[in-house]
């Protein structure tokens, strides 16, 4: 199937908002492309400078790139003791230049550059930089999309879940623990 790659170039930030009142924060950002998402890795590092270096791809059908509009990146940071994630802000990059450009070239490439993160407020706080490369014309796969996020999710899930255990079986060893007596070790 004919289509296009939207190839997104997801560097740093700095300046954004810290959410966290005890520890470190450790962002992430989910990309928003339509209707695909991804995520990606969490960086430890505080809210003056944040590095991901990461490369996403999205892979979009004739008509989607047609309608596509923008590009949404929302920044999260995992919170310490809580299941849930703390919005820190959003960036929308408006592509319909981008698109077009890259259809009557054949190609084009933006150089990461600085994009402003709004607030939940409306208001800016730091930003975010990306860089982009639009290739149209390209043969896609239909079978597929959207499956790295999915997959980065379950590894998150399953990460997070034994670090839970592993607390849980410190605690308990420390609350409950005891040291033995000669007399009292089992034998094999």
């Amino acid at each position: 199937m004919k289509g296009g790659i939207l190839e997104v170039f997801l560097e740093s930030a700095k300046g954004i908002r810290h959410t966290n009142l005890i520890g470190k924060p450790k962002y992430y950002v989910i990309i928003e492309c339509g209707i695909q998402q991804n995520k990606s890795k969490s960086s430890k590092g505080d809210h003056h400078k944040v590095s991901w270096n990461e490369k996403f791809n999205f892979e979009l059908s004739m008509s989607e790139y047609q309608k596509l509009t923008h590009l949404r990146l929302r920044i999260m940071d995992k919170e310490l003791f809580a299941n849930d994630t703390g919005f820190v802000g959003e960036a929308k990059i408006y592509l319909e230049e981008i698109l077009v450009e890259g259809n009557e070239k054949g190609l084009i490439e933006v150089a990461p550059k600085p994009y402003n993160v709004v607030l939940d407020d409306e208001t800016y706080k730091g930003e975010i930089k990306i860089g982009l490369k639009f290739i149209p014309n390209a043969v896609i796969k239909e079978v597929g999309r959207g499956i790295n996020a999915i997959e980065r999710d379950t590894d998150d899930r399953i990460w997070n879940k034994l670090v839970e255990m592993c607390k849980i079986s410190w605690c308990r060893l420390s609350i409950y623990g005891r040291k033995l007596k000669p007399s009292e070790y089992k034998r094999i």
